[in-house]
């Protein structure tokens, strides 16, 4: 038989606020534990919770983006459960009447293009954390993350393989940092998710029994809970069992996902509408502004980017990947100068190449780069205009990332300028095929393959500083000759 694996992700997005959803308290990471819950985060009697504007700016941002619809009235629920890190007894969210409903995001898979529903975003606020190593058998709590506001963001079960799965968290997870709404740091936990995972036949309409699979915080990981659940699912009704409805978590040491407990239904949790909190109402005109306020958003970017500056895919989908690197990319292009289609490939090599492995290996974001991007035109405009080598471009381009100044004054210093005097290139190629008669017969014989040793003795030759392309054309010429 033929199985269909059917999906659905609920992202937890942590909005970038200073504090909290229902309180002043911070929500810096990596504080000291229990330092940045407040009266009102542990629910002490007489306390009133009041809602942070900027996480409703920020929930309107991500509906916009998603083409959904805002709601003009929204409710805030109480959700009951008893839970160590839960200290209120509830946690305060949306349930009936969410914020976001109805939007979508459209993948690309194997090239491919697909459409995924979202069913709806609401805000809530977090729970708190268990800790449980480092404490002799007992665990500890951390009542820090009480109370920091999380958007969360429901598919519909519209993904029908874990590469697809990864496709749309990918995507969501490039929409969010772009809007500025989540810094996206999975490790932190700033952005995870629970996948929804049932099989059925191929064919049939009916949704199979789901498996809920809790707090994954990395792509990889998903995409293996995935694949493992889809797996095991199969094999457990080939093997004439049943799935049952349940929660599960993934173990990535083993590569498996292992039963945490029954999968909880909406009444288990006892929803109310939240007596402290008045109905949350968005007046059109905030949306509006909003609406104009929006970023241009990544698909158009990176429309954009094959357009106007005649780019492949990869380098459009690479340089837009971030609102960061797109910036970065379009200043550097605007200062460096130079014909348009050849100066924006030249650009994006070196933002994708020496800048980006540069970045990688200080462990620094592109807004923190030791070389802007009008520094690194100026070293540009030197390649562009023969000044420069690659090869002696990147040795400046190391030195100014050092911190040794401008590509002219390290140029100047360094005596760096690019030979192409024709004459001066001749003579270096004379040398060399004079010093090396067994070699030039070779060629002569129909040995192509020495043809860049030539090229490479020269280049010795000259320390780096001749001319590539001159090099190529005169020795080709010569060895003819």
């Amino acid at each position: 038989m033929e199985w269909e694996a059917v999906i659905g992700l609920e992202v937890h997005t942590q909005l970038a606020t200073k504090s909290k959803i229902f309180s002043g308290a911070a929500t810096a990471y990596g504080a000291e534990p229990n330092r940045q819950a407040c009266a009102i985060d542990l629910g002490l009697p007489g306390v009133l919770p009041v809602l942070n504007a900027e996480a409703v700016r920020m929930a309107v941002m991500l509906g916009l983006a998603i083409d959904a619809t805002v709601a003009r009235r929204s409710v805030f629920a109480r959700k009951n459960y008893f839970y160590p890190d839960l200290p209120k007894g509830y946690q305060i969210s949306q349930y009936e009447l969410p914020v976001v409903a109805r939007g979508h995001l459209d993948i690309l898979v194997d090239g491919v293009a697909k459409r995924i529903g979202i069913t709806r975003a609401h805000l809530e606020e977090d729970a708190g954390k268990s800790l449980h190593e480092d404490f002799h058998g007992l665990s500890g709590i951390d009542l820090n993350r009480a109370g920091t506001p999380l958007l969360e963001i429901v598919s519909e079960p519209d993904l029908r393989s874990a590469q697809e799965a990864v496709a749309y968290l990918k995507k969501l997870h490039q929409l969010v940092v772009w809007l500025g709404i989540c810094d996206g740091n999975m490790q932190e936990g700033s952005f995870r998710c629970d996948a929804n995972v049932s099989v059925r036949p191929k064919g049939q309409e009916q949704f199979g029994t789901r498996a809920e699979i809790k707090n994954v915080n990395s792509f990889r990981f998903v995409e293996r809970a995935i694949e493992y659940e889809i797996e095991r699912q199969i094999e457990l009704i080939e093997g004439g069992g049943r799935v049952v409805q349940e929660t599960r978590l993934y173990d990535p040491d083993r590569d498996e996902t292992r039963s945490m407990r029954g999968k909880e239904e909406a009444n288990d949790y006892r929803y109310f509408p939240d007596p402290d909190l008045l109905p949350l109402v968005i007046e059109d005109s905030f949306i509006e502004q909003l609406r104009a306020s929006l970023p241009e958003l990544p698909q158009a970017a990176f429309a954009r980017f094959v357009r106007d500056y005649g780019l492949p895919d990869y380098d459009a989908a690479t340089l837009t990947a971030e609102r960061a690197t797109a910036g970065y990319y379009e200043a550097l292009v605007a200062a460096t100068g130079g014909e348009a289609r050849l100066c924006a490939k030249l650009c994006a090599n070196w933002v994708m190449g020496d800048l980006a492995a540069a970045l990688n290996r200080a462990g620094l974001p592109i807004s923190e780069s030791p070389v802007p991007a009008e520094a690194l035109a100026g070293l540009l405009g030197r390649v562009l205009d023969g000044t420069l080598s690659g090869k002696l471009a990147k040795e400046v381009f190391g030195a100014m990332w050092a911190g040794e100044g401008t590509a002219d004054a390290i140029i100047a210093a360094r005596g760096l300028v690019q030979l192409t005097d024709s004459s001066a290139i001749d003579t270096l190629i004379d040398g060399i095929l004079a010093a090396s008669p067994k070699q030039v017969e070779q060629y002569r014989a129909g040995q192509d393959k020495l043809f860049g040793f030539f090229v490479g003795q020269v280049m010795k030759a000259s320390k780096g500083k001749a001319n590539p392309q001159q090099v190529n054309e005169r020795l080709l010429a010569r060895l003819k000759g």
